[in-house]
């Protein structure tokens, strides 16, 4: 993250915190656009489709652990644009990834080492995908470019919204999708669902979705679109990259307006304790209101604490909130924080995590008092979404446990104490592999009836497809940052501790899993035998079928994705 050239050399106390920022924002940047000659274009991609433009473009995923520059891209208007640009690199040779906001970890859309003589053709759905309009009163049709924000912003104005979704405002609607994006949320204690709502993913909502496919009797790529009660539509709903959606239909429901109450008062041994312990456990907040997320700094006892509850009207002690994005002590890098990280990455000060931990536990509980944002109430998206891209950019990894309700307090209990040993125990050998923070979601599952389609598919691929004897997911997220020592060998302990502990356990797909003991997405008996068993030999296999006869040339696909979705 920070460029150790000699023009940015560090400061006497051994770090420059404008180059950090810097370092930061750059990444926060979009893409850069480089102009193609157009006789290097003709002579590098003949034959491309006229109508649409080639470019030079740098890719980056968020923390720019990823990364390849000049490779070509383009940014079609239209489904039939993309059509066109994907019939090309088929007869071509070429693959397509599409590009959203590259707001993710894993190696979905291009893996590292992908140079600009790869025939790797980035497709920007950002730029002009995003199409909005009310297919009903009860749905969306949207562009798979159309961010989260812009999607929530334009329901909003239409009465509608969603139960929740993922904190970041910036991500495409079209990767969200693919890789069954959520928020957090179950139903409280006697609280009834809502029509055109769900508590599992965002890809639950979809009643339709327009895709590029092989058709074998056309002998070409086709636009299709598959309705959610078609078999095929089941493996597009997560495809993780190995397909190109253009179009969605979302059911929607009426909007609500949340209150967002945030907390730093209660101690990690209190609200992760055991089940029947009592005091202030998560368990009671979602019994009482059905949402919250905990963030758990590094080495620090108290977390930060959310917990939205729905509220008609605006509480008493709250504050009416008309905009997202409320806490921009979180949003924008402190000098305290930025201090301490540019020490620890330039003078490998990694010793320096606690101390990270805990000043960053006092920006939050200074900061939600300083801008009045402990006790915020309004519109859902004003709420829900609360993160920027100028965050402090960290690695993380990701699993979600899918068990009973009832037994959510004992799984945090079990997975945090696990995590505070061994964190405790690598602390005393000198070793911090964790300075970010853990954070906590709960929500529900993919029930196929919340799309109110008979008939309906689930997603075959969604990390909280249900399974027998489970109706709720505990979200585990630990965040650190890119390169910290020994954090792959620790974050390996954690993922065999949560696949021998719990039955339920599945991979985040956008984020870090399949660890060894240097590297990430990359252990062979993850990759090749617990992930296609979590979702059950035959749903796994026939989801590979289905994408495969769909896109049999592999247009739509890395070399990553290459050996993850295969037959087992």
């Amino acid at each position: 993250m920070v460029d150790h050239s000699p023009n940015n050399s560090p400061s006497t106390d051994g770090w420059s915190r404008r180059g950090f920022l810097r370092s930061a924002a750059a990444l926060a940047a979009v893409p850069v656009l480089l102009a193609a000659d157009p006789a290097v274009a003709a002579a590098e991609l003949p034959g491309f489709p006229a109508e649409v433009v080639p470019y030079r473009s740098a890719y980056r995923n968020w923390v720019g652990e990823i990364t390849a520059d000049g490779l070509w891209a383009c940014a079609p208007a239209d489904a039939g644009q993309v059509l066109a640009v994907v019939d090309w690199a088929w007869r071509n040779g070429w693959r397509v990834r599409a590009r959203g906001s590259s707001h993710g970890w894993s190696p979905l859309t291009i893996t590292e080492g992908t140079g600009a003589g790869d025939r790797v053709l980035l497709v920007d759905t950002a730029s002009r995908l995003t199409g909005l309009s009310l297919d009903s009163d009860a749905a969306v049709r949207a562009g798979t470019g159309v961010t989260l924000e812009a999607l929530l912003t334009f329901l909003e104005g239409h009465g509608l919204g969603l139960t929740a979704a993922p904190a970041p405002g910036d991500l495409t609607l079209g990767g969200a999708l693919a890789i069954d994006a959520h928020g957090t949320a179950v139903p409280a204690d006697g609280e009834e669902p809502v029509p055109g709502h769900t508590y599992g993913s965002l890809s639950n909502l979809v009643l339709s979705l327009t895709a590029v496919v092989w058709d074998g009797s056309a002998g070409a790529y086709v636009l299709r679109t598959f309705r959610r009660d078609e078999a095929d539509c089941a493996a597009l709903l997560t495809h993780l990259g190995r397909a190109l959606v253009t179009e969605v239909v979302l059911r929607v429901g009426a909007n609500s307006s949340l209150r967002c109450v945030s907390r730093t008062d209660i101690p990690a041994a209190e609200l992760f304790a055991a089940p029947g312990s009592g005091g202030r456990t998560l368990d009671g907040f979602l019994r009482r209101s059905g949402r919250v997320e905990a963030i758990w700094f590094a080495f620090t006892e108290y977390p930060w604490l959310k917990e939205w509850t729905v509220a008609p009207v605006r509480p008493l002690t709250s504050r009416h909130v008309t905009s997202p994005y409320n806490y921009p002590f979180s949003d924008n890098v402190p000098t305290v924080v930025a201090d301490l990280v540019g020490r620890m990455v330039s003078d490998a000060a990694w010793y320096l995590a606690p101390v990270l931990g805990n000043a960053q536990l006092d920006v939050a509980a200074l900061g939600l008092a300083a801008t009045l944002s402990s006790d915020i109430w309004g519109a859902s998206k004003n709420t829900l979404l609360y993160i920027r891209p100028t965050t402090l950019r960290v690695g993380a990894n990701g699993y979600a446990v899918l068990t009973r309700r009832a037994e959510v307090q004992r799984v945090v209990h079990e997975f945090t104490s696990f995590y505070r040993e061994r964190l405790t125990a690598y602390a005393a050998s000198g070793r911090f592999p964790v300075n970010g923070s853990v954070e906590i979601r709960v929500t529900g599952l993919d029930e196929a009836s919340d799309a109110g389609v008979a008939g309906a598919q689930v997603p075959s691929l969604s990390a909280v497809r249900p399974r027998e004897g489970a109706d709720t997911a505990v979200w585990l997220d630990v965040l650190t940052l890119p390169g910290t020592p020994h954090a792959e060998a620790f974050l390996r302990e954690l993922e065999g501790f949560l696949f021998e502990r719990f039955e339920g356990t599945r991979v985040e797909w956008s984020k870090g899993w399949g660890y060894t003991e240097s590297g990430v997405w990359s252990d062979e008996e993850v990759l090749g035998t617990r992930i296609p068993e979590s979702f059950g030999g035959a749903v796994w296999d026939a989801a590979v079928d289905t994408l495969d006869r769909l896109d049999p040339h592999r247009v739509f696909g890395n070399g990553f994705l290459d050996g993850v979705l295969v037959r087992r």
